[in-house]
C-alpha cells in the first residue's frame, strides 16, 4: 500500500485522484493544492517544486502530475533525481506541449502528419507571409498559454489581428515570443490519448472535446466545455492509422532523438477524409476528456500509471472500459475565458443524482460552503446506456446546481449523434 500525491487543482486533477483512490494498492491521496471538493489539500502550489518533493519523501507518496506547466518546469526530472516515484514525462520530453514550435519541427522532421506551417517572431513579416496566401489559417503562441493560446481564423483580418493580439500587444506574455501560423485543417476534431512507458503504447478511450466557448463551436477557444466519450469519429480504422502514424511513431521518433517518453501522450488529431492530422500534443492528460473516460474506465487506474514509471506497462493488458457513454459538460463563470467574478457561492451540489459525478476546478471551501475561484468551475459528468442518454443525464444534474454568475454549453456531446 501507499499514499499518491496528485499535483494540481483542477477537475483533471479531482477525477485522477477519485478513480486512483479506489485502488487496493493505495491508502490516501492527497492534493497539492487541490480545491473545494478535494479532500486531504496540502497548499502547495503546482510551481513550488522543492516543497512537493519533500512532502513527497515525507508522506511515503507516488507523485501523479496533472497540469502542464510543472511539466514544463521539470518536476519529473526533479523527483527522479531524488530518487521518488513519480508519474510523467520528463521536462525534454514535455516540450512537445510545452513548444509548439518544437513539436512542429519534430513533426515535420519525423514525417508525422501535421498541418503546414510557418514561425515567426517578427508581426510584419507574419502580416506579409498571411497577405501572401489564400488559405484559412490557425494562429498559435509559441508556449503555454492554458488553452487559450490558439486562434482559429475565418479570415485575412482575423489573422492579421490575432498577430497583433500575441506578438504586438503580448496578450500571452512570454508564451507569445513566437507564433506558428499553420493551415486551417477542417474536419473533424477529436481527442486520442494513450499511455507510455518509453516502449509500450496502450491506447485509452476516445473522446472528443468542445473547446469554443458558445454553442455550435462559435466564439473564442477555452481549456475545453465539455467532452464524450467514446466518440464515433473514431472507428477501428481510423483508431488503428492513428495510433501507428502518430501515438507510435511520436514515441519512437523521440526514443531516437534520446528522449523515452513516459506518461498520458494526448494527441488532438483533425480528421479530414478519413486521415489523420495532429492538430496538437499534450504531454498530460486532458481535461476536460479526462473526466467523462475515468467514469467509464474498469481497470486499475494505479496500477496502469506505476507501470508506465517502472517502465513494464507490457506487462499489463489492454484496459478495460465500460460499454456506456459518459457526458461531461463544463459549468463556468461567466465572462471566462476572459474576466470573471469569483467567490460566488455554488447551491444544489447535495441534489446530484447518485448516477452523476461533480468534479471540482474552480472552487474553495469557505467555512463550509463551496464558492467559485475560476474560470471552469465544476465539470459534471454522468454515464448512460447510450450517448442520448448520457446527455441527458448530465444536463439534469447540471441543471441542479446554481450561482449567480453560472454559464455553460447546451449542445455537449451533441456531434456525437451525428456519428451514430
Amino acid at each position: 500500500m501507499t499514499n499518491v500525491l496528485v499535483v494540481g487543482s483542477g477537475a483533471r486533477e479531482h477525477s485522477l485522484g477519485w478513480k486512483i483512490s479506489q485502488s487496493e494498492h493505495v491508502d490516501d491521496v492527497f492534493y497539492a493544492p487541490g480545491n473545494g471538493g478535494t479532500k486531504n489539500n496540502i497548499p502547495i502550489n503546482v510551481e513550488q517544486i522543492e516543497e512537493l518533493v519533500d512532502f513527497a519523501s515525507k508522506n511515503d507518496c507516488f507523485t501523479v502530475v496533472g497540469p502542464e506547466v510543472p511539466l514544463a518546469l521539470g518536476i519529473v526530472d526533479t523527483f527522479m533525481e531524488k530518487n521518488l516515484k513519480i508519474f510523467g514525462p520528463t521536462q525534454n520530453a514535455a516540450k512537445l506541449e510545452s513548444s509548439k514550435i518544437w513539436a512542429k519541427n519534430f513533426m515535420d522532421r519525423n514525417e508525422i502528419p501535421t498541418a503546414k506551417f510557418k514561425i515567426f517572431n517578427e508581426p510584419d513579416l507574419a502580416k506579409e507571409y498571411i497577405e501572401s496566401v489564400s488559405f484559412p489559417l490557425v494562429i498559435k503562441a509559441d508556449g503555454l498559454a492554458a488553452g487559450k493560446g490558439v486562434i482559429v481564423c475565418d479570415t485575412t483580418d482575423e489573422a492579421l489581428s490575432a498577430v497583433d493580439k500575441i506578438l504586438v500587444k503580448k496578450s500571452f506574455g512570454e508564451a507569445g515570443k513566437r507564433i506558428v501560423v499553420e493551415e486551417r485543417i477542417d474536419g473533424i476534431e477529436a481527442s486520442y490519448i494513450a499511455l507510455s512507458d518509453g516502449e509500450t503504447v496502450i491506447p485509452l478511450a476516445t473522446s472528443q472535446d468542445h473547446k469554443r466557448i458558445f454553442d455550435d463551436d462559435k466564439g473564442s477557444n477555452t481549456g475545453g466545455m465539455g467532452a464524450y466519450s467514446p466518440t464515433g469519429a473514431i472507428d477501428d480504422v481510423l483508431a488503428e492509422k492513428i495510433q501507428t502514424k502518430i501515438i507510435r511513431k511520436t514515441v519512437d521518433s523521440l526514443k531516437k532523438e534520446g528522449i523515452v517518453f513516459k506518461g498520458f501522450l494526448y494527441a488532438g488529431v483533425m480528421i479530414r477524409d478519413g486521415e489523420p492530422y495532429v492538430l496538437e500534443f499534450n504531454a498530460r492528460m486532458g481535461d476536460p476528456e479526462c473526466q467523462p473516460m475515468v467514469i467509464r474506465m474498469n481497470s486499475d487506474l494505479f496500477e496502469y500509471l506505476t507501470a508506465v514509471t517502472d517502465g513494464n506497462l507490457s506487462s499489463l493488458p489492454s484496459m478495460s472500459w465500460k460499454k456506456q457513454s459518459a457526458v461531461c459538460v463544463v459549468l463556468a463563470s461567466n465572462g471566462y475565458p476572459e474576466s470573471y467574478l469569483k467567490n460566488e457561492e455554488i447551491t444544489g451540489l447535495s441534489d446530484i443524482p447518485k448516477d452523476s459525478f461533480v468534479f471540482h476546478a474552480g472552487t474553495k471551501d469557505v467555512s463550509g460552503k463551496i464558492v467559485t475561484n475560476g474560470g471552469r468551475v465544476l465539470s459534471v459528468t454522468s454515464l448512460g446506456d447510450s450517448l442520448q442518454d448520457a446527455i441527458s443525464n448530465t444536463y439534469k444534474a447540471a441543471e441542479k446546481i446554481s450561482w449567480p454568475s453560472k454559464y455553460y454549453r447546451h449542445d455537449i456531446g451533441k456531434k456525437g449523434l451525428s456519428y451514430l
